[in-house]
């Protein structure tokens, strides 16, 4: 239990130092949030009804794939894992600690849209407030077990970069939230199917919470889990 809540202290600490988390969670997407909300309602007034859930998108996109696996780095290629591992604290405990602790930022960020979006560009407040954040819930957990899969995996912090930009880049453009993804070729259709981005901006429209949107999500999560269990084993 003292390791445990070690840990927690010890994340917290590391979170309000983290630029990278500061950046990625709140700053870029709220600014982005700002910029082209303004421009997609403008040129596409029927994007107000779906508004909130791109931006949603966006921001637990760009703060689990970006801003995570950087921090990963930080705490399991550093002196941080040294710390862990004097005091008794499984290492584990670092990945799970980061993932609620993220987990917490994203949601308030995605509050603060749902918010936001119909007093500034009169969005659409979704019908069903309660599948929405159950939802987004899921959809979070499954975004944040890809950035953990990313930030244990790969060492070097360019690579990871570069890797993270790969993952995350396909999922906004091809996800739907940017433009119908009906406009989009067969091929491209497929290859953004591959993508939670589009599994949960369709799970968190209204009337969209199935299980025909809800499968892929549970089935990415399980072995995102497995992989990152597989990934610490190999960390003692």
């Amino acid at each position: 239990m003292n390791g445990f809540l070690y840990g927690v202290a010890l994340q917290w600490k590391l979170d309000i130092r983290s630029k990278s988390l500061l950046v990625t969670c709140y700053i870029v997407p709220l600014i982005f949030f700002l910029l082209v909300g303004g421009i997609f309602t403008s040129v596409m007034p029927e994007m107000k009804s779906t508004l909130i859930q791109s931006m949603i998108v966006m921001i637990v996109s760009m703060g689990a794939l970006i801003g995570v696996p950087p921090s990963l780095v930080e705490t399991y290629r550093s002196d941080v894992k040294k710390v862990y591992q004097a005091n008794g604290v499984p290492l584990y405990l670092g990945l799970i600690t980061m993932f609620f602790s993220a987990f917490v930022h994203l949601m308030i960020s995605c509050v603060i849209i749902l918010l936001l979006a119909p007093i500034l560009f009169e969005a659409t407040l979704p019908v069903q407030l309660p599948f929405l954040f159950l939802a987004l819930a899921i959809y979070i957990m499954v975004s944040l077990s890809i950035g953990s899969v990313l930030g244990l995996l790969v060492k070097n912090q360019a690579k990871l970069t570069m890797i993270a930009q790969l993952v995350f880049l396909p999922s906004i453009m091809l996800s739907g939230i940017m433009f119908p993804i009906d406009l989009l070729p067969n091929f491209l259709k497929n290859v953004g199917r591959m993508f939670p981005a589009s599994w949960g901006y369709r799970l968190m429209l209204d009337h969209g919470f199935c299980f025909e949107n809800l499968w892929y999500l549970i089935f990415v999560f399980c072995v995102a889990v497995t992989v990152c269990g597989i990934l610490l084993k190999k960390q003692r």
